[in-house]
């Protein structure tokens, strides 16, 4: 009986001191205060905090390895001038009233992606340049070469003949969130501020330039110091992922004044492999003009909330118009995400590759629905084929007419317009759906003998054909 009372109070004094070390554990320590006596003889009061190294984000790990792969780039361009003044081409000959050249320096970032020599920067680093020298955190120094440029999202990719580059890995700009800590790298104010690092917040997402100087309206927006030199440098987490380049700043003075810009990593990476591979850019494209659904709008639809975009219009033969979409539809999300207002919608699209399909969720007539869209691509050549198989002929896509659709119009041979976007054959009048019979007056069956017969065409180029309704038309348009 003794031993069975030992054991119930040993087990009552240990569930206590387990109890007091929880609260204890839980409970905030007292923050520190200070008594003093101000000038009139008051006690006042003073409450101090001291935060621990572990209450500060720890950016050492991010720094020491996304440092290694970012470079500094310097550029030389070679400018034209001409002197006109009279009085030194009278003294000293007409030479001088020749076109001259001189050479201007420049400088910016970039950061390695490829561990064989490929590195991103800014489009306006390297534009216009004779040759380009890129100098690596370890002072290895190579001559760089560009494979392509965008000026549309300002990025442009250059290559060094070297192996094993320390790389950044990418990460995910979607998930980026506001007042997340950001660091930019880079070389602010040329050489001698090589590999700078500064700290940041997230400050907003999907921006557009004050100054209207780029055609993307997604940008990164942060407080993290950036100057000129920093163009083309990274932006990453804190887990030393890229999740954009920065681009640009707002000031007045040139210099840094507490906003900076980065070019979301998600339209980096697909820029990046396009340029890598073609050279050139593939955009996706929707079809749409649109605006952001405002309490106006919301109210006249009778929606539920004040988000996402409504579509304004429609393109004949687009991406959206065969996906059904319409005229006044809602956009809400893109494969999952979130549709705020039209920016959100370019950095979605803006990370696409035509051909590639997203499900878009949106509202009709107060119901919320999905379609499934295949983007398409945008400014193709003449005689480029599009995701679909339809080829581009001065802003139309043409495919060859089917057997069935040549019997009701009564011919032998002819090629179908598909689709119209602005160009020379809209413009000509030239109509959806009509049939292509001859190109300067012979016959065609399919597009790539309206491409060739076009390009045989040495000044004008006119079309012969049955349109929808089974009447013959003409037109006509200059090369």
């Amino acid at each position: 009986m003794k031993k069975g009372f030992m054991t119930i109070l040993l087990s009552i004094l240990a569930g206590g001191l387990t109890a007091y070390g929880v609260v204890k554990a839980t409970q905030p320590e007292p923050v520190p205060t200070t008594i003093v006596k101000d000038a009139a003889g008051n006690t006042v009061e003073y409450r101090t905090v001291n935060l621990a190294e572990t209450d500060y984000p720890d950016f050492t790990y991010a720094a020491e390895t996304a440092v290694e792969a970012v470079v500094y780039v310097e550029v030389t361009v070679r400018q034209q001038y001409q002197l006109n003044d009279p009085f030194f081409r009278f003294f000293f000959g007409d030479e001088y009233g020749q076109p001259q050249s001189r050479e201007q320096k420049g400088s910016g970032s970039g950061v390695i992606i490829r561990p064989d020599g490929y590195i991103v920067t800014n489009n306006h680093v390297v534009a216009g340049a004779t040759s380009i020298s890129v100098t690596l955190n370890n002072n290895q120094q190579y001559d760089a070469t560009i494979v392509g440029t965008d000026p549309v999202t300002d990025v442009a990719i250059i290559k060094v003949d070297a192996t094993d580059l320390p790389t950044i890995p990418m990460g995910d700009s979607d998930k980026l969130r506001l007042g997340e800590w950001v660091l930019a790298i880079g070389s602010p104010l040329g050489a001698q501020l090589r590999s700078t690092i500064t700290a940041g917040i997230v400050s907003a997402k999907g921006r557009s330039m004050p100054s209207g100087e780029f055609k993307i309206e997604s940008f990164i927006q942060t407080d993290a110091a950036v100057n000129p030199g920093n163009s083309g440098g990274a932006l990453v987490n804190k887990k030393g992922e890229l999740v954009g380049i920065n681009t640009a700043i707002v000031s007045q003075t040139g210099s840094y004044t507490g906003y900076s810009f980065a070019v979301p990593v998600n339209i980096v990476k697909r820029v990046a492999e396009d340029l890598m591979d073609f050279g050139s850019v593939k955009r996706a494209v929707l079809g749409i003009s649109m605006g952001t659904v405002d309490k106006k709008f919301a109210d006249e639809m009778k929606l539920s909330a004040v988000s996402g975009v409504y579509i304004n219009e429609v393109l004949k033969g687009s991406a959206a118009e065969k996906a059904g979409l319409k005229k006044n539809d809602v956009i809400i999300s893109i494969d999952g995400q979130k549709i705020t207002d039209a920016s959100s919608v370019q950095a979605k699209v803006g990370s696409y590759h035509p051909g590639d399909k997203a499900v878009i969720t949106f509202i009709r007539d107060g119901k919320q629905q999905q379609a499934t869209v295949t983007f398409q691509s945008s400014a193709l050549q003449n005689g480029e084929t599009d995701v679909d198989g339809t080829i581009a002929f001065y802003g139309a896509r043409l495919k060859a007419a089917s057997p069935e659709t040549l019997k009701a119009k009564g011919l032998k041979g002819g090629v179908e317009i598909v689709s119209l976007a602005s160009g020379k054959m809209a413009e000509a009048g030239a109509e959806q759906g009509a049939i292509i019979a001859y190109v300067n007056g012979e016959p065609v069956s399919k597009p790539e003998d309206v491409v060739a017969k076009a390009k045989k065409a040495s000044r004008a180029i006119y079309v012969e054909g049955v349109d929808k309704a089974g009447r013959t038309f003409y037109f006509g348009f200059g090369k």
